[in-house]
């Protein structure tokens, strides 16, 4: 076994480990710390006998190095070590050492909290930041804290934001570094030729790639499986002397294996997505050709959907996939970019651009309902994680306390998204659960270019090895449900994708248009047969501006289907809405779904609680009927000490203050039915009162609204710029400060006023938060200047020592 940097740091490292639960090792690309680091630390005493579980982000991955560890122990995998993967594992109960994937640990903590039987845990690759390690993580340091203090944590990567880590793992957590082995790897920069297409320009690439001398076996890494299949024909027609070798995650295992085996007789092309960036060295490669490209699935939580964007990488990845032409020996790295094009430094992590649905039930049947009862190397998004729990209560998953329902235990055990759960639980209601099987298998396909659902699940059930990624899946879960899976016929596919996308059930307004469930409009052409239903379940729409979407993927649905999956519909329901065409509010009872209207029909009298929750929605779209310059007085006032005093003080920004209408308004509507009539009610008063009663008598001390000055008037402090962290305003005419020696402070002196001062006519003569020197190095300019043009008006020579005045020199 050769030797590899990370062995000079393993007696460290289990030295630390015997002594810690926790410990960070940063490990640069061709260390060996993947394969070396689980394999050293099996025969430690805290090990005990038990297993360790070393989490990997790819499947590709797991399997490599479970099987290259193996090899090392000369033994086959699943003995000593093994691998776990949704769908697939080989373990036995000799196995001490699993390579899981990311998902695979939180199935493990839901099924058996304490982790017994589990020594320790290695998450690697951590720096991908995908939301299953962050959620695995999160847990695993719940448990850790509250129950097995005794379980070890190792967090590793090449790249490790050590700073976040540090605030969830603790200050005084141990960090080892070591670096890498890394061959030189020169780097070449080709971006297309004008009007060259995405093939071509790959092809011109490779074809001086294979030109250079000592070039091995290539790499090439494209966005998704798309892209790979269109290369992969183009180079078998360029190149047919060479082996051509598409690898992707939808791919058997034999597949994989046989595309990542070095081929001793031809020369290989691999063709990869972004599997192979990290973790695993690919034998024989000494070049890299890098689309600079990635497919990442983007939630907007605005919308409610997820749509695949291809966007450019970031510059981590784009040297983790430099680094696999030197892993072995010198090679060159082409990428397909000019080199001035500039990437940002890390990527995003999963967690802040993904829909939280599956987060959000896998922390209900933790039984956490808010995520800040855990630690988060980075918090879940509020808008995200609001958005997820609205969706598992139409869902059925979660009540109105969102509180796992009987249906939402059910759905948490199949290993697919929630809303696919629950089309599979309930499909046994109308005996369609092989077609279910099928279907959810396919959703999976995210970035699948068929446009009909029907017309491409009808050609997987009749040509099934045509789809072996399908095929696999499908009757994984068909195995689970414990049906025939091609028993199914793909008949009531509407029904089906109603359950999965209750929100996406649409209505149509006029031909090609549709009001969506969710409350936004989506479009077809005029041409599609889809655009003259009168329902439809939108599955696959492209988000467009404000809030219209494209509908790309869909499937027509009856009106009696939508009823007999949905009969709570069939209840009339009280809705008051506001016109604002009309100005006033409107009653009726409404058969509806979501914001779809089946039916409707007058309501005579408008119940209290409806009307006060369709002003207060009325406020929310037109706020300006609420914020007078009032009210935005009193805000700056809040403003200025929570900036200066904390969190003590509530947030009392537009944002904050019409969230929470219900709280500080809510209570004063009675017998209000229209907007002009809030707008005479005192909610200056209303906001104020809603502070208990010794905090609203320091507030005026804090925040007086006026000021005593020299002359004996009191003058009004201006706090509308405090709304933007700016100091309050007092504006006075300047021979009203005469004798003033020490600026004006509020907030218990923390914060000086800007004086305003003013000429005769009321025209600022000068800003200042220092009035001593204005009166020293500033007054006796303005003096020169302004005593000749308001001669009526008093300029001593010694402000100071002069009375103030708010008159001119007859009548002072």
């Amino acid at each position: 076994m050769s030797d590899l940097p990370i062995d000079q740091h393993l007696d460290h490292l289990k030295s630390v480990l015997s002594e810690s639960n926790r410990l960070m090792l940063v490990a640069q690309p061709g260390a060996g710390k993947t394969t070396r680091v689980p394999i050293c630390l099996l025969e430690e005493a805290w090990v005990k006998g038990q297993k360790l579980l070393l989490l990997e982000p790819r499947r590709v991955a797991a399997r490599l190095a479970a099987s290259f560890m193996a090899q090392q122990l000369g033994e086959s995998v699943g003995q000593t070590v093994g691998y776990r993967m949704r769908g697939d594992s080989c373990v036995s109960v000799h196995t001490r050492l699993e390579v899981v994937t990311q998902g695979v640990l939180t199935r493990m903590l839901q099924d058996d909290p304490l982790l017994e039987g589990v020594a320790g845990i290695i998450f690697d690759e951590f720096h991908e930041r995908s939301l299953e390690a962050d959620v695995g993580l999160a847990l695993t340091l719940d448990v850790q804290t509250s129950v097995r203090n005794d379980l070890r944590l190792l967090v590793m990567s090449a790249t490790l934001d050590i700073k976040a880590l540090k605030r969830v793992l603790g200050e005084q957590v141990p960090v080892i570094e070591c670096h890498g082995r890394q061959y030189p790897v020169t780097t070449f920069y080709r971006p297309a030729l004008n009007s060259e297409e995405g093939v071509n320009h790959v092809l011109r690439v490779v074809n001086e790639a294979l030109q250079m001398p000592n070039t091995q076996d290539l790499l090439v890494i494209l966005p998704g499986v798309v892209e790979i299949k269109r290369l992969v024909q183009a180079l078998e027609i360029a190149l047919p002397d060479l082996a051509i070798r598409p690898l992707h995650g939808r791919m058997s295992i034999a597949e994989q294996q046989a595309a990542l085996a070095a081929h001793t007789l031809k020369q290989r092309i691999i063709v990869s997505t972004a599997i192979t960036e990290s973790s695993i060295t690919v034998d024989g490669v000494n070049v890299m050709i890098d689309g600079g490209l990635e497919r990442v699935p983007l939630f907007q939580s605005r919308t409610g959907l997820t749509r695949l964007a291809t966007r450019r990488i970031n510059r981590a990845s784009a040297d983790q996939r430099r680094g696999r032409a030197g892993r072995q020996q010198e090679g060159c790295c082409y990428r397909l970019w000019g080199q001035e094009q500039t990437l940002t430094a890390y990527g995003e992590p999963e967690i802040q651009q993904a829909d939280l649905s599956s987060l959000v039930l896998e922390l209900a049947c933790w039984g956490v309902a808010l995520p800040q009862a855990l630690s988060w190397v980075t918090p879940p998004p509020e808008g995200a994680w609001r958005s997820g729990q609205a969706l598992l209560v139409q869902l059925g998953i979660l009540d109105e306390h969102y509180k796992l329902t009987p249906l939402g235990s059910r759905c948490a055990k199949w290993p697919v998204e929630p809303r696919i759960a629950v089309m599979l639980e309930r499909a046994s209601d109308f005996g369609a659960v092989p077609l279910a099987c099928g279907l959810a298998a396919m959703l999976e396909e995210r970035d699948s270019t068929e446009r009909s659902l029907y017309d491409a699940l009808a050609l997987r059930f009749n040509q099934p090895k045509r789809f072996p990624s399908w095929q696999r899946e499908a009757l994984r879960l068909a195995k689970r449900a414990k049906v025939r899976l091609f028993d199914a016929k793909p008949e009531p596919l509407g029904s089906l994708l109603a359950l999965a996308y209750p929100e996406r059930i649409g209505q149509q307004i006029e031909p090609g248009k549709f009001r969506l469930a969710n409350g936004k409009t989506a479009t077809l052409s005029l041409n599609d047969t889809l655009a003259h239903h009168s329902y439809l379940v939108a599955v696959a729409l492209n988000s467009a501006a404000g809030d219209q979407a494209r509908i790309v993927t869909g499937e027509p649905l009856s009106l009696e289907t939508l009823l007999s999956l949905y009969p709570v519909i069939q209840h009339w329901q009280p809705q008051v809405t506001w016109s604002r065409e009309q100005g006033r509010l409107i009653g009726e009872e409404v058969q509806a779904h979501a914001n779809l209207i089946i039916a409707k029909r007058p309501l005579v009298h408008l119940p209290e609680e409806a009307v006060k929750e369709a002003l207060l929605n009325a406020l929310r779209q037109q706020p300006e009927k609420l914020f007078s310059e009032k009210l935005q007085q009193l805000q700056g006032r809040m403003a200025l000490l929570r900036e200066n005093l904390g969190e003590a003080w509530p947030d009392w920004s537009e944002q904050a203050l019409l969230a929470s209408l219900e709280n500080w308004l809510a209570p004063y509507l009675i017998g209000i039915n229209r907007l002009s009539q809030i707008e005479k009610l005192p909610l200056e008063r209303y906001l104020l009162d809603s502070l208990p009663w010794d905090a609203q008598g320091e507030f005026e001390q804090l925040a007086p609204l006026a000021l005593e000055v020299p002359s004996g008037k009191r003058v009004a402090l201006d706090y509308l710029p405090c709304l933007t962290e700016r100091p309050p305003v007092l504006a006075l005419k300047l021979q009203e400060a005469f004798g003033w020696r020490v600026t004006p402070t509020v907030v218990n002196g923390a914060v000086a006023v800007m004086i305003h001062l003013l000429s005769p006519a009321r025209r600022p003569l000068q800003v200042t938060q220092d009035l001593v020197s204005f009166w020293q190095q500033g007054y006796p300019e303005v003096r020169k200047e302004m005593r000749g043009r308001y001669p009526k008006h008093p300029w001593p020579e010694d402000p100071l020592t002069a009375p103030a005045t708010a008159y001119t020199k007859r009548k002072g």
